[in-house]
């Protein structure tokens, strides 16, 4: 159990390994519950369009515990193919994205924060892990540079 006290649902687990055994989603976005208490799914999806994905983290939002909704933190896994330039075929690697906007509330950033390693412990077999605060990280580009480390072409 993390320091925040957020547990993982047993959903996410199972989503994860579909996404990894059985290609089912091609990304998930996860979220704290309203209490703060669980970390649960707040999408699921097999489309590989980056940008469709990129605007649901750019545009999650979350309430305080005093009720306030401004920008989310998220937690996200998206599965990475890629063609190496050397032409030596296609690579996979699941990424996992920590997503905390530099405009969110600091409570939520904080609880967020606090409960990831909770959710990356029970997920096995996460590839690269990156750590995103504005819509810049997150641009299709960039990051498969560093999820490649170069190779892709």
């Amino acid at each position: 159990m993390s320091q925040s006290g957020a547990t993982v649902s047993p959903d996410c687990i199972t989503a994860f390994n579909d996404l990894k055994l059985s290609k089912k989603y091609k990304y998930i976005i996860f979220k704290l519950s309203d209490d703060f208490k669980q970390i649960v799914i707040e999408d699921a999806s097999s489309d590989g369009d980056w940008e469709v994905f990129r605007e649901r983290l750019i545009s999650a939002q979350s309430k305080s515990k005093s009720g306030a909704v401004g920008k989310g933190c998220r937690y996200a896994v998206y599965d990475f193919e890629y063609k190496l330039a050397s032409g030596d075929g296609v690579r996979n690697k699941i990424t996992f994205i920590a997503w905390s906007p530099d405009d969110a509330g600091v409570q939520p950033k904080m609880i967020y924060a606090s409960s990831k390693e909770a959710l990356k412990r029970t997920l096995t077999g996460i590839a690269q892990e990156l750590q995103a605060n504005d819509a810049d990280d997150i641009e299709y580009d960039s990051i498969l540079k560093v999820v490649s480390k170069g190779l892709a072409g």
